[in-house]
């Protein structure tokens, strides 16, 4: 069993303060963002429960015969649990599965290639180099790769002990302004090769620097070695 796992109900009050102060933040990004809606959040939420679970059941993510989970959280983070919605947006559903395989110069083959390549790395720069080839162009999802995203670099955190990412009222402006600007910068282009390293470690400092204890819980082994419930690290 996982040494570590997420603390969810902690992860929504940190969302839940966000969405308090919004309208406030996007009102100073470069580039708005839409409303932090209840639906967004719980949508969010179902993707935090959904990294737990994974990590609980000792998935690799990134491996082969696991990459469908990848998948699956973008679903997740557009239409949550809910059969209904799934149904509701099958065609979208498909097209992405179809990019997500096959997209020419990126796809998921991109990020499993940039990850083996990088195992050495931090897990600060290699969570940060992740989400870069997540959000540049081709991008790998249709829609909702900021928030895929955040739900991978999480994955990767956590398993390691890391806390995972959460997007928080001090973290906000520091995070969507330069993920923008990842947006517009393509896999294969020069600007990528030669702004790679900086904006790397630019997000790998604003992981280490947004990680908080209180988003990650312990599983404390017992005297007689059984792991018991969780505690706050």
């Amino acid at each position: 069993m996982p040494a570590y796992r997420l603390d969810l109900a902690a992860i929504e009050t940190s969302l839940r303060e966000l969405q308090a102060e919004f309208p406030r933040i996007n009102e100073v990004l470069q580039s708005p963002r839409d409303h932090l809606s209840d639906s967004v959040i719980d949508t969010m939420m179902a993707g935090y429960a959904a990294v737990d679970r994974l990590i609980a059941d000792g998935i690799g993510l990134l491996t082969v015969g696991h990459l469908h989970h990848l998948l699956d959280l973008n679903s997740i983070v557009l239409c949550g649990n809910s059969a209904a919605q799934r149904k509701a947006n099958a065609k979208h559903l498909a097209a992405t599965e179809a990019r997500f395989w096959e997209q020419p110069g990126g796809g998921v083959r991109d990020i499993v290639e940039w990850y083996e390549m990088h195992r050495r790395d931090t897990v600060w720069r290699r969570a940060a180099g992740v989400y870069i080839r997540v959000l540049s162009e081709p991008q790998l999802y249709i829609e909702g790769n900021h928030r895929t995203g955040a739900l991978i670099m999480s994955y990767l955190l956590v398993r390691e002990g890391k806390p995972p990412f959460v997007l928080s009222v001090a973290n906000a402006r520091a995070y969507f302004d330069p993920s923008t600007a990842v947006t517009k910068t393509h896999k294969k282009s020069l600007s990528m090769l030669l702004q790679m390293p900086k904006t790397r470690k630019y997000f790998a400092d604003l992981l280490e620097k947004s990680a908080d204890p209180r988003h990650l819980r312990r599983q404390q082994a017992d005297p007689a070695g059984a792991l018991a419930g969780p505690v706050s690290d």
